[in-house]
């Protein structure tokens, strides 16, 4: 199982970069089921929302509010793992061990060791971190 970051999932979004054919390429080559995680989908969400609210003018907040839309529609195709009790337990002893990275990426990396995904993301000094993690960067072409 690859799980993607939300750095590799916004690339996977974009159609004209020579980074996303080089992501896409790959990613339609593993066997793998690729997934990605409800804290990703918080991310791209607030991101989205934090756009909304510096928009004060209603007639330009239609154009935002139909990305949000879309972005539903995104999601809604994917496999999102969830935040759960064992990725939160999971968490608390990765805090324990004293892994000091993000909240949000210590949760992406809790979720990836309970499902033994492999995450791709561009965040490798953070996610190298976590004992056990397997992570890689696949937003170059492959070597």
């Amino acid at each position: 199982m690859i799980l993607l970051d939300t750095d590799h999932l916004s690339l996977s979004q974009v159609r004209d970069a020579p980074a996303a054919f080089a992501l896409h390429a790959r990613l339609e080559a593993t066997p793998d089921v690729v997934v990605t995680a409800v804290i990703t989908l918080e991310e791209q969400m607030r991101g989205w929302l934090a756009l909304l609210h510096r928009i004060s003018e209603v007639v330009r907040q239609v154009a935002y509010y139909e990305r949000l839309l879309g972005l539903v529609g995104f999601f809604a195709a994917w496999e999102v793992l969830p935040f759960d009790q064992r990725a939160a337990a999971t968490f608390a002893q990765l805090r324990h061990e004293g892994v000091r990275i993000g909240t949000m990426d210590l949760n992406i990396a809790a979720i990836a060791l309970e499902y033994q995904a492999l995450v791709l993301s561009g965040n490798l000094r953070d996610f190298h971190q976590a004992p056990g993690l397997h992570v890689e960067d696949w937003r170059q072409s492959s070597s």
